[in-house]
């Protein structure tokens, strides 16, 4: 045991004196190094004047005197546009050159939207249905962006893009069955009125936390970059998302990342209640986007045209590039946020009126179609009957529909259902049975 003791006590004596000396050879070597990078410098001149900052975190010069940023070194960023209020175009070199055919499905699916929310409003208030948002007002944004994309670009909505989804080709009897949470729905039941998805079309489920999609957008999008696939990511939420932490870790991911993806914001004035003026301080969203290093722009969200240019030129760039872009499409929520809010009580009906009469993105397309002779008096009256007989007809069919089976309920989340989950199911029967009378059965899906 001794002898141990002692072999041990030698190692620890020999081991001490290896990391002495390579301590000591260390420090003569960095002392060398240090003597010859001073002498070098010595040798030369310095001027003060020319030295660059070297920090790794930022891109900058020195300056020798105090002065902070002033918060409106950005500011003032143009909105571009490519037609006026009236329906003219201001500058032919950005005329876009759509087809008679391409511009008239524009607007026939701007007011097909119109008047689905319109009868879906009504249905809310008639206590037909639970929920019910509009896009009055902003409907420009949808059909402008969705019409610049590509069928496989995957799309993460917040709550107002219906025209996206419209626009790629979704039927009014599914936009109805998601309303009504009957056995069409592809949700099977499971989501709240206006919360719309759709695999086939590319087109990634509602989720009513705010902001959650940016994020998730942006790991679809770097997925999408690694996969090689050509494909672009679209993301939209409003200047009230844009106030959320997820926002921050979604455009500084899609950044840093370099991912090909677009997100759109649609500045619509209004957080729920809450004007812009009272969101931020800033030049409202575009100006972020230098921050984190991306290309941003700002457009007239009521001009269909320049919301396709923009978003077309954005598309082509993020895919080529592999680099992310920030699209702010300034425009205003003609409707109340929800069937939840009363807007009358934050906002004047002078306020209202104005964007409803005098820059409507659906009169100023019309304004354009009229000017061009492809579009008159009788389409008018024409298209408006047969979209309201359309929806009227996708309205009462849903109505009628059975609700979803009760057993979904607890189907999609396991591939095989947990014992957990049995036992609920079951618990679920047994209450329904012994309150039978209590539960319309009639109503659902056998």
């Amino acid at each position: 045991m001794a002898t141990v003791r002692g072999m041990k006590t030698m190692y620890g004596v020999c081991s001490h004196a290896i990391r002495q000396t390579t301590g000591l050879k260390a420090a003569r070597i960095l002392q060398q190094r240090a003597f010859r990078v001073n002498g070098a410098l010595r040798q030369q001149p310095f001027d003060s004047s020319e030295e660059k900052p070297q920090f790794p975190g930022a891109s900058a010069e020195f300056i020798d005197h105090l002065e902070f940023i002033q918060p409106n070194v950005i500011s003032g960023i143009p909105v571009y546009r490519v037609m006026d209020r009236a329906g003219q175009i201001i500058n032919p070199s950005e005329d876009p050159q759509l087809s008679k055919e391409t511009v008239v499905n524009f607007y026939q699916k701007m007011t097909l939207l119109n008047t689905m929310d319109r009868i879906l409003y009504e249905s809310q208030r008639q206590g037909r249905i639970s929920f019910y948002m509009t896009n009055y007002g902003e409907e420009g944004t949808h059909i402008g962006s969705a019409a610049a994309l590509d069928p496989k670009d995957l799309v993460f909505g917040q709550y107002r893009e219906a025209g996206v989804l419209m626009y790629r080709g979704f039927p009014l009897d599914l936009f109805m069955a998601q309303c009504y949470a009957n056995a069409d729905d592809l949700g099977k039941g499971r989501q709240m009125p206006v919360h719309y998805g759709s695999k086939d079309l590319n087109f990634v489920t509602i989720s009513s936390p705010l902001a959650t999609q940016i994020p998730q957008a942006a790991g679809a999008a770097y997925a999408a970059k690694r996969e090689n696939t050509n494909r672009a990511v679209i993301c939209y939420f409003g200047e009230g998302a844009a106030s959320e932490g997820d926002a921050h870790a979604g455009f500084n991911f899609a950044a840093t990342l370099e991912c090909p993806i677009i997100f759109f914001c649609r500045n619509n004035g209004y957080a729920i209640s809450t004007p812009t003026n009272e969101q931020y301080r800033g030049d409202g969203i575009a100006a972020r986007g230098p921050g984190y290093g991306m290309m941003s722009i700002r457009v007239d969200g009521n001009d269909v045209f320049a919301v396709y240019n923009a978003t077309k030129e954005a598309r082509r760039r993020a895919v080529a590039e592999n680099q992310p872009f920030l699209i702010e499409a300034m425009t205003y929520r003609i409707g109340h946020h929800s069937t939840s809010d009363d807007s009358s009580a934050y906002r004047s009906v002078d306020e209202v009126n104005y964007w409803d009469k005098q820059d409507h993105p659906i009169s100023r397309l019309r304004h354009y179609m009229t000017a061009r002779s492809w579009w008159s008096e009788d389409n008018e009256r024409s298209w408006r009957k047969q979209s309201r007989k359309t929806v009227m007809e996708a309205f009462e069919k849903a109505e009628k529909r059975h609700k979803p089976h009760p057993d979904l309920m607890f189907t999609d989340v396991y591939d095989e259902m947990t014992p957990n989950l049995i036992r609920q199911k079951e618990s679920m029967w047994r209450h329904v049975q012994q309150y039978k009378d209590q539960y319309p059965l009639d109503a659902y899906d056998k």
